[in-house]
C-alpha cells in the first residue's frame, strides 16, 4: 500500500517515514513533491492540498486530514466526493484541547495578560481582586469530542461549566442547551465563552457582535474553533466597549496572523498560532496506521466527514 503526504513540506517527509517504519513498516510513504504514479496511490495524508491534486489519484481509498478538521480539504472544488475523509481525532487531540481550553480560562481568571504587560513595561501593580475557577460559568460551544472533553476539566478544576449546540447533546452530569431558541439563555450564564464548534455554514461569523452582546458585560472569549466562526471587526468593537474584557484567540481566517493585522497588538488579546490541538508527528502517523488497518479490513472508520451535517 502507498500513502502521499502533505504535511509539514517536504522537509518532514523523513520524519514522517521514520514515524510510520515504526507503526506500519509495510506502508510505503511518499511526499506531496515526489515523483509518484498517481494510480499507485491507495491513501493520502494531508493538510491544505493542492486544489485538484487529490482528485488525480483514480484509485485514492481515504483522504486523512492531518488536522481535526477538514475544511481546508473541502475548499478544494475538485475534491473526490466519493472518497471517505476521515479527521484526525486522537486521545492526545482531546487531551491537547482540553488542556488549552483549561489553561486559558485560568488565565483569564487571574489576569495573566496584565502581569505579563506590566513586566514587558518593569512595572509593579498589586491587583485589587483575585477571583478562583468557582467564582466564573463557563460556556462551551460545541459538544463534540474536543467539547466534551474541555468541559468535563473545566468542571472537575471548580469552574462552573455549561454546555451548547445546535442539536441536542449530552454532557454527563453538566447543563446543556441546544438550538437557536435556548442560545441566548446560555449566553446570558456565561462568564467565558468557549467556542469548538466545527466549521460549517450555520457556524460561519457566529462570534459576530449580536452573540458578544448576549454575554455579561466584561466576559472573556476563547476561540480555539475555527477563524471562520469570528467577526474579528465584531470582537475588537467588544473588547474596546468593554463589552468583552479578554480574549484568547488560537485561530484566524488569515493564517499566519499578518504582521499588519491589528489583534497582535490589542491589550485586551491574547494571540496563539493555532496550536491549541497538534498532536506531534508520532502521534498522527499511529493513527493514520490504525485508520488505513481498519479500512483494509473494512471496518466502520471513527470520526469520518459527514456531508449532512457538514463536519
Amino acid at each position: 500500500m502507498r500513502l502521499i503526504i502533505n504535511s509539514g513540506g517536504p522537509q518532514a517527509i523523513d520524519d514522517w517515514r521514520s514515524n510510520f517504519q515504526a507503526c506500519a513498516p509495510g506502508l510505503e510513504v511518499v511526499g506531496w513533491h515526489e515523483p509518484v504514479d498517481p494510480a499507485s496511490i491507495d491513501y493520502a495524508l494531508v493538510w491544505e492540498p493542492d486544489p485538484g491534486r487529490l482528485a488525480t489519484f483514480p484509485n485514492l481509498k481515504l483522504i486523512i486530514s492531518a488536522g481535526a478538521g477538514v475544511d481546508h480539504i473541502l475548499a478544494d472544488p475538485q475534491w473526490p466526493r466519493h472518497v471517505p475523509i476521515a479527521r484526525m481525532m486522537t486521545d492526545r487531540t482531546r487531551t491537547e484541547m482540553a488542556e488549552f481550553v483549561l489553561t486559558s480560562a485560568l488565565m483569564l481568571t487571574r489576569d495573566i495578560k496584565r502581569a505579563v504587560d506590566n513586566q514587558a513595561r518593569r512595572h509593579w501593580e498589586y491587583f485589587d481582586s483575585v477571583r478562583v475557577a468557582a467564582d466564573l460559568r463557563v460556556g462551551v460551544m460545541g459538544l463534540g469530542l474536543l467539547g466534551v472533553a474541555s468541559a468535563q476539566l473545566l468542571s472537575r478544576v471548580g469552574f462552573q461549566v455549561s454546555g451548547w449546540s445546535r442539536g441536542a447533546s449530552r454532557l454527563e452530569g453538566l447543563p446543556t442547551y441546544a438550538g437557536q431558541e435556548q442560545f441566548g439563555a446560555f449566553l446570558a450564564a456565561t462568564d467565558i465563552l468557549v467556542c469548538l464548534l466545527p466549521a460549517t455554514d450555520a457556524t460561519r461569523g457566529i462570534l459576530n457582535a449580536a452573540t458578544l452582546a448576549g454575554l455579561p458585560r466584561g466576559a472573556c472569549l476563547i476561540n480555539a474553533g475555527r477563524g471562520s466562526h469570528m467577526v474579528e471587526a465584531d470582537v475588537v468593537a467588544a473588547l474596546d466597549s468593554g463589552q468583552l474584557s479578554q480574549a484568547v484567540l488560537d485561530v484566524f481566517d488569515d493564517e499566519p496572523l499578518p504582521p499588519e493585522s491589528a489583534l497582535w497588538s490589542h491589550p485586551g488579546i491574547i494571540v496563539t498560532p493555532h496550536c491549541a490541538a497538534i498532536p506531534d508527528r508520532k502521534e498522527r502517523a499511529r493513527h493514520t496506521a490504525f485508520l488505513i488497518a481498519a479500512n483494509e479490513r473494512g471496518d466502520a472508520l471513527p470520526n469520518v466527514y459527514d456531508a449532512r451535517r457538514g463536519y
